[in-house]
This record gives structure tokens, sequence and C-alpha cells, in this order.
């Protein structure tokens, strides 16, 4: 555990709400001071030492240096370095259609060498990945303004960066984007056309593009399958998994800026994301499968690591757990897994129940020794099978893409700093409006 953590386990108790987030972000952050290759920047999917970098996580990581560059955790200058290496190795990456380069049409590999950066096994060109990659950038861009000849720098390879990503392409002919590409069989069957779901950020990133805009009318196809449910008396645009309500908004600010849906439904997607947060603690304490731990202050299921797959026999139940899943809330997949980070990252919608929950997920099940980053990626008390001397089952990775979003989402609770970047980003305020976002916020966005 970083002297950090040891910290908030210790003090607890004595600290205010603010000191705890402060402490949380501090020891969470450590990940990406860590868990990177000091030659290109990438940064790792998870805090193993043979694994790859993950694009995702890199995206993340830029984002948070801007966090602690702002916060005073890095130095501007500590920070910038931190980017300018990044960004520098991105631009001088092999870009092609060959199996092993790091990318092509702008697009990036999900996963890559964290040496090399070259593609990592047989994965595919991601598109939500390399979303989350330009989100980063952006943000970077948007916080490096000074006339410093490297913060220059750093605007002329994200406008480069960002500029070249070829979303026509990734629809490879049809309205609504693909998940990804591989050199080997081309275009993945699958779509980002059904159901609510992160898409949220690609579609506005997409819409938003200079060069290969892909206009509205896969956006509007795509939201059009969405799904408005009822659980607990609550209504909403359903998704299960708790990310799926808080990617897009680690940098993008919902609040009063209403699409269609949104109009037609009379909530936007802020609330909706509030409306989920209070749905998975109701689901946790009605508890219908009867797994252990859940309660008003134990909930927080979202796509995290697992125990299985297995199937075993517990407290009379034959029960299937899962591996590496999307779990969510109310309606499932559901094998007793809790991620508390998951939890941190839904802070700004919902502090009314989250710093409870969050301050209870320190005294009792992370930030105890048992991680060196922060909260333990997710944690199984009815798995019959325990982890380092503790009485459940922890995973014993970490995740950048977990990572990322409690510290933006801490400081966008804190501070609105990402959310005030991208409101200026003319490329967000581009798909906003491409897609038929409304409200003042925008307004006042685009006349600023």
């Amino acid at each position: 555990m970083s002297r950090t953590g040891h910290k908030v386990a210790h003090d607890i108790r004595r600290e205010t709400d603010q000191q705890m987030l402060n402490a949380l972000l501090r020891a969470t952050f450590e990940f990406f001071i860590q868990e990177v290759n000091h030659t290109t920047g990438l940064i790792a999917d998870r805090n193993n030492p043979n694994g790859p970098a993950s694009i995702a996580s890199v995206g993340l990581g830029l984002s948070a240096y801007v966090v602690a560059a702002e916060r005073l955790i890095l130095s501007r200058s500590a920070a910038r370095a931190k980017v300018l290496t990044i960004l520098r190795f991105l631009q001088s990456s092999r870009q092609g259609p060959e199996p092993d380069a790091d990318g092509y049409k702008g697009f990036y590999y999900h996963f890559l060498e964290m040496h090399t950066g070259r593609r990592f096994g047989k994965c595919e060109l991601s598109t939500i990945d390399t979303a989350i990659l330009a989100a980063g950038i952006l943000t970077a861009a948007e916080y490096f303004i000074d006339n410093h000849p490297e913060e220059r720098e750093v605007r002329q390879i994200a406008d480069f960066l960002v500029g070249r990503i070829d979303w026509q392409w990734a629809t490879c002919g049809k309205a609504t984007l693909t998940h990804g590409w591989k050199p080997e069989s081309g275009f993945l069957p699958f779509r980002w056309d059904r159901g609510y779901s992160e898409a949220l950020l690609l579609y506005i990133l997409a819409a938003g593009a200079a060069r290969f805009s892909i206009g509205n009318k896969g956006y509007e196809e795509w939201i059009s399958t969405f799904e408005i449910k009822q659980f607990y008396g609550i209504e909403y645009i359903y998704a299960g998994p708790l990310f799926i309500h808080q990617l897009s908004h680690s940098w993008i600010d919902f609040r009063g800026i209403r699409d269609r849906i949104n109009r037609e439904n009379g909530f936007d997607y802020f609330e909706n994301s509030r409306r989920a947060t209070h749905i998975q603690k109701l689901y946790a304490i009605e508890n219908p499968r009867e797994f252990r731990s859940y309660g008003e202050r134990t909930w927080g299921f979202t796509a995290s690591d697992g125990p299985g797959p297995k199937v075993i026999e517990t407290d009379g139940i034959l029960r299937e757990f899962f591996g590496y899943s999307a779990r969510g809330a109310p309606l499932g997949p559901d094998d007793g897994t809790v991620s508390p980070w998951a939890v941190a990252a839904s802070l700004p919608f919902a502090p009314e129940i989250v710093l409870e929950t969050v301050r209870h997920s320190i005294e009792h099940f992370g930030l105890r020794g048992q991680s060196d980053y922060g909260f333990d990626a997710s944690f199984n008390a009815t798995f019959p099978e325990k982890s380092r001397n503790r009485n459940v089952w922890i995973s014993p990775w970490i995740f950048g893409l977990n990572q990322g979003p409690v510290i933006l989402m801490i400081d966008n609770y804190q501070s609105g700093l990402l959310w005030r970047l991208l409101r200026h980003c003319p490329q967000i305020i581009r798909g906003l409006r491409a897609l038929g976002f409304e409200g003042a916020s925008l307004a006042d966005s685009l006349s600023s």
C-alpha cells in the first residue's frame, strides 16, 4: 500500500469528506505514475509487469495529468512533460494496415506493447478506446494554452492526432459506427447501434470532427433503440453497468443540455446518471439474490474483474461466478461482485449517497493495505475462496480503466475542471450541436 493509502485507512474517521476524497484521488493517481513506460509514455492496462498498455488508460492518464497539474500534485512542467512524451510517441508511431502497426486511419489498437507501441497480440483496432484516447488528448490541448513552446507543441500534436481519425471509414459504409477492425478479417460484426452505452462520447467526437464528421444519422438510429425502464419507482434510460452512466460524463457536463430523447422524456443524461446511481443502491438494499455484504453502503455493479468463471455451491445455492464481465443492476449479470471505485466515479451525480458509501468502503473493504493504488478493483464476499488473508475474494489486478474515472469524477465534483475545459473544445461543441443537443450552457459555450 502506498503511504497515501495508509493515511486514508488510518485517519478516515477523523477526516472531512474533502480530505477523504483528496487522499483517495492522490492514492489512485499513483497508478498513472508507476504503471508507465517512461520512454513511450504508454500506460498499462493493469498492474501486470508483463501486460500491455491500454489506449483507454492512456486517454484517462492524459486527463489525470491535467488534474494533477491543477492540484499541484505535479508541477505544470512535470505534467506537461508526461503529456508530451505520450503525444510525441503517438505522433511518431506507425499507422498502416500491417498487422504489427500501432494503428490505422488515426485509430489505435485496444492494447499496445508497452515498450514499442506495436499492436499487442491479435486485438482489434478499437473505436471506443480511441475515443477515450481522443478525449484525453483534447483535454490536454484545452489545458496547456500558454505561449510556452512545449504547450504550443502539445496543441499542435493534439490537432494532428485527433484530426486524422477517420470516423467516416469506421462506419464501413453505414450510418452507425462499428466497434472496430482487424487487419486479418476487416471490420468487426458489431456496431454501436443498440441500447444506451458509453458510445455517447464516441458519437459526439465523430459528429464534431473537422475533417471526417459522420453527421447525426447514425446517432439518431442509435438513440431510437434506447429503452426507458422503471425500477423502485424511478424511470430512466436503462443500462445496467454503472460505468456506462459515468464514462462520457468524465469529460462532458450534460447538465442542462438535451438531445431529442432527453427532450421527449423530460430529463438530461446527467439526471439519468443520478437516477441510475440511486437504483444501484436500492438494488443492493433489496438484494434479491441474497449475496453476502450487499446493503445500503455496499454496492457498485459495473464492468469489473471477478472470481470466475466457476459454478460453485455456496450457502446452499448453486451459483455461477464470472470472470471479467459487464456486471449491472438490477437486471444483471450479477454474481456478488462489488466495485467500490465505481461508486466513487458516481460522486457528481449523487453525493448524498456516494460519500457515505465511499467512506464505508475505505473503512471496511479498500485502502486497507490490499492495493497500492487506492481501492481494490472489485471484491466478492459470497465466493467461497478468499484472497490475501481477507474474508472476501479480492481482484489481484488494478485497472487503468477504473482508476481514471475515480480521479476525473472526484475532481469534477470538487472543481469541475475538466467540464470547464471541454465546454470550450470546438470539436465537442460542434458534436453536441450536430447531434441536436440544446440548452443554455451549450449556448454560453458557443458565445464565449
